[in-house]
């Protein structure tokens, strides 16, 4: 089934900026939206700031010591 082509431009444009944000470790907050809209809806989602928090905790592994 062919997209029209605005359609197509706003798909191209969102995946684009998805993959942007990912390429530099920032997290989508959209996506985690939808996934606990679908997954989990008997559980509250996590505000901007405590997903954003959550994130970079995950990523960076706050307060364990790294060299290098």
């Amino acid at each position: 089934m062919a997209l029209a082509l605005p359609e197509a431009g706003r798909y191209i444009a969102r995946s684009l900026k998805q993959s942007l944000r990912l390429m530099v470790g920032l997290p989508d907050y959209d996506v985690y939206l939808t996934h606990m809209a679908a997954t989990h809806p008997d559980r509250a989602p996590m505000s901007y700031e405590a997903f954003f928090r959550e994130r970079l905790e995950a990523r960076y592994g706050a307060g364990k010591g790294r060299c290098c």
